[in-house]
């Protein structure tokens, strides 16, 4: 079979309806459903993967729109489809098809908007395993997940401990830090100041200037300053009548934050936010340490060098905590990023990692 033919025939996309779901809040979502995408093998090992803040489903994607992850999964690849049947929700509070804020609320006939209820981590990895469920999904091999598919991927592990055996985190810790929560405080504090967000009655063509700004105060957390450095070396892309310099970094921040407006829904935006700010896997299991020791999975835990958001320290103290734990320091200019770029450099931890029986030792790389 070709390469053409394989993703032709093993790629489906679509959605689950869960139906009525409980929120940790109390508040109940009458609908619920989640977008996802399926690739590989139907009959291999089930693999979960989990998006961080703005992606979504389309992990792997198709030819004409390669999915965020395209470089670590496909055929003989990382994850090698051939081999691996591979899942990716799109998260609940999300805006690539499952209930968010975008979708309408069954009580008032409108969008959710900015009343869709306050939902966790926890929420969207609950409402994950009901979806894997009404697939028909039994058991997972693995949980992979990085940023905030990290934080679920944690969640997997502590709340589904006998449902997966392997979980992946890249670039996240138990908990969010209060410099994590400091920077998403920022940029809450740009959409909730923006005077058209706050009008409520803001449509897609309306310039949210708040989320641009939240865009561009995160782009200067995820990557080192050196990267910033190196690529635009201080050039000046136009200087005005009265000689004040437009460089090409705010050029590039500009465009950013701008085109994230136009595929990205700002109230998705703030409830993932404030998603993120609240979780701890020790909430209400007695503090992070002792969740951390309850897993049963194997954690396979990847820190990036320069990371301001998810120190590389955290994660690996977090993996002294668990029974079955390996820790792997990553050498990268990309900080926070380094998930997503640089495969080759990680990548081959994940395949080895897959490809062995469950280790029962603790260990570093």
């Amino acid at each position: 079979m070709s390469y053409k033919n394989l993703l032709e025939t093993t790629r489906k996309i679509g959605k689950v309806r869960i139906g009525e779901f409980a929120l940790e809040s109390g508040r109940v979502i009458t609908d619920a459903e989640l977008a996802f995408e399926k690739t590989g093998n139907a009959n291999g090992p089930v693999i979960l993967l989990c998006h961080a803040l703005t992606g979504n489903q389309y992990a792997f994607g198709s030819e004409e729109d390669p999915g965020w992850w395209r470089g670590l999964i496909g055929p003989d690849k990382y994850i090698d489809t051939n081999q691996f049947q591979v899942i990716t929700f799109n998260v609940l509070g999300g805006c690539s098809g499952s209930t968010g804020p975008t979708k309408t609320d069954p009580e008032t006939g409108e969008p959710y908007g900015k009343t869709f209820p306050f939902v966790t981590v926890r929420d969207m990895v609950r409402a994950q395993r009901q979806a894997l469920g009404i697939l028909g999904v039994p058991r997972l091999l693995a949980v992979l997940g990085g940023s905030l598919g990290g934080m679920q991927a944690l969640e997997w592990a502590v709340q589904f401990p006998y449902f997966l055996e392997k979980v992946f985190v890249f670039a996240a810790t138990p908990y969010l830090s209060d410099y994590g929560v400091a920077f998403n405080r920022l940029a809450l504090h740009a959409i909730e100041s923006d005077p058209v967000y706050k009008s409520g009655n803001y449509d897609s063509s309306e310039e949210l200037k708040g989320l641009e700004i939240a865009r561009m105060a995160g782009l200067l957390t995820y990557r080192q300053p050196k990267l910033f450095n190196e690529r635009f070396n201080r050039e000046v892309k136009v200087t005005d009548d009265e000689g004040k310099p437009f460089f090409q970094v705010d050029s590039y921040l500009t465009y950013q934050g701008e085109k994230l407006t136009k595929r990205f829904n700002i109230d998705s935006y703030v409830s993932l936010l404030y998603a993120m700010n609240a979780h701890d896997i020790g909430d209400k299991l007695g503090g992070w340490e002792r969740a951390a020791s309850q897993i049963q999975a194997e954690v396979h835990a990847f820190g990036y060098e320069g990371d301001l958001l998810y120190p590389p320290e955290a994660i690996e103290d977090f993996v002294k905590h668990t029974r079955f734990g390996t820790y792997y320091s990553i050498q990268t200019d990309f900080g926070h990023d380094g998930f997503l770029v640089e495969f080759e450099k990680w990548g081959p931890y994940v395949k080895e990692a897959l490809r062995q029986e469950r280790r029962l030792k603790y260990g570093t790389y």
